[in-house]
């Protein structure tokens, strides 16, 4: 009988062993393929098992959570959710998150490991933070602003300040309420189709995921290229341009829309936006310089996140000298976001450097600990600060006695260049809008903003400056909203 006894307790041994071997296995190696299976829900299910952490504009929440009482308990919620919905993007139960509900989705959900002091004890006990919170650097009446400037027509508003990169406004019109895709209800499924197929693209961010042709703006960039190659020596001198100026190596004769542009003095060329002073100017720096100045300005950078991706604005450097030409003016294949726009104001306005552009001032823990800040670092140079002094009384004379007189303001300098950006089927489209600018309070030591808008259905014909007449009125009332206290 006892040897049964010992056959038996050996034989429910070698079954706890097993049991702890195969409890290892699964917790040890099996572990992460577990986690990551799609049908493991437990993660999911505690991710909206709390309220989320909060984006703050202004010092104050614009988004906030509520309890559904399903099983993903709390759904997210907006406060002005078409405002902001370039900034904070959606968070959605069913379709995931992005812009900085995504960018920052480790704070928010309080699953970084920073905002705890015991990362390690999280991990041993499955526990979770409460969510962080987000403090971007958005000046709400700036946003306001841009938001209200565009209305019910497409187009973009980016804004920042020149001396530190941080972004004052972001703007992308027609926008979305994010909201409607909270929740995992039948009604999410109808909007996520709705404004996915919608024609005038709401979900779209126009002002850092769109790229359009810069049209005359870019001319500050090729007078930058020119006045630092030595190109152009003296912006009062006449710089021997033909009008019409014949593309090189083709029979195309381009033209100008205003009077006075032959053999005109790059100042008059800027003030009235002469494109054969430019094409001229764009081909007798070359391929290598246009290459080199666009590049300091942040054309052809494809690593930038302000922190979510920003699409790369791109100067073609494979290029013969009739579309160098054609390039120096912001036409051919050059392209540009707003944001980048706001980045060659910025250059001008900042003694030639382009700060990196960011959003997120820092991160905090619920109870407002700082997790992490945002320093601010020089992007590149994009031209010497003699260049820029000379840019800036350029701009300034556009403001004052040429194509932007709408973005003049007073007790303030004012900078600016209008453009137009021919699209379509042989440029059948209508135009889009351009203007970019930089403001100075005349009791400031420097510029306090720098904008850029573009406005894809403007009103003006064709034979207007419609950035002058359409984008800088939109301009100024953001440099107005952060000029005043």
């Amino acid at each position: 009988m006892t040897r049964y006894i010992r056959h038996a307790a050996a034989f429910c041994a070698l079954l706890l062993i097993a049991l702890l071997v195969n409890a290892t296995r699964i917790q040890l190696v099996q572990a992460r393929s577990y986690d990551e299976n799609p049908a493991n829900r437990r993660h999911t299910i505690a991710r909206y098992g709390q309220p989320r952490g909060d984006i703050l504009v202004g010092g104050r929440p614009v988004t906030g959570s509520k309890d559904s009482g399903q099983q993903f308990r709390y759904e997210r919620t907006y406060r002005n959710g078409p405002l902001y919905a370039p900034v904070t993007g959606f968070s959605s139960q069913v379709y995931g998150t992005n812009l900085l509900e995504g960018a920052e989705d480790d704070v928010l959900a309080g699953t970084d490991p920073l905002l705890s002091p015991l990362p390690l004890w999280n991990d041993f006990t499955r526990s979770r933070n409460p969510g962080g919170h987000v403090v971007t650097t958005l000046d709400p009446a700036a946003q306001e602003a841009a938001f209200a400037g565009l209305g019910d027509r497409r187009g973009a508003v980016a804004a920042l300040e020149p001396s530190t990169g941080r972004i004052l406004a972001l703007v992308s019109t027609p926008s979305y309420d994010p909201e409607e895709l909270s929740g995992t209800d039948s009604a999410v499924a109808r909007a996520w189709t709705r404004l996915n197929q919608a024609a005038n693209k709401p979900m779209l961010n126009r002002a850092v995921r769109q790229t359009y042709p810069p049209g005359s703006t870019f001319k500050v960039v090729t007078a930058a290229a020119a006045l630092d190659a030595g190109v152009v020596e003296d912006v009062d001198e006449p710089t021997k341009s033909r009008d019409p100026y014949r593309l090189p190596g083709s029979s195309v004769r381009l033209t100008n829309e205003v009077e006075g542009c032959a053999d005109a003095s790059l100042r008059y060329a800027f003030t009235w936006s002469c494109n054969t002073v430019f094409a001229k100017l764009g081909v007798d720096v070359g391929v290598a310089g246009m290459r080199a100045g666009a590049a300091g300005f942040g054309f052809n950078e494809r690593q930038l996140r302000i922190p979510f991706r920003v699409s790369p604005s791109t100067f073609d450097t494979r290029v013969d000298q009739a579309q160098l030409a054609l390039s120096s003016i912001g036409q051919y294949n050059t392209r540009a976001t707003p944001l980048q726009m706001a980045m060659v104001a910025g250059a001008v306005a900042n003694n030639g450097s382009v700060r990196t552009p960011h959003l997120v001032e820092r991160t905090t823990t619920d109870d407002g600990h700082t997790v992490s800040a945002t320093g601010q670092r020089t992007l590149r140079q994009a031209m010497s600060p003699a260049t820029a002094v000379q840019l800036r009384e350029l701009m300034t004379d556009v403001v004052e006695r040429g194509t932007g007189k709408n973005a003049a303001i007073p007790g303030a300098t004012v900078g600016g260049k209008s453009g137009t950006a021919q699209h379509g089927i042989h440029n059948s489209g209508t135009p889009y809008a351009w203007f970019i600018s930089w403001a100075k309070a005349d009791d400031a030591m420097e510029p306090a903003v720098a904008v850029a808008v573009v406005v894809e259905d403007a009103e003006a014909d064709r034979g207007d400056i419609s950035g002058g007449g359409d984008a800088a009125p939109i301009a100024r009332a953001v440099m107005e909203a952060v000029l005043t206290p």
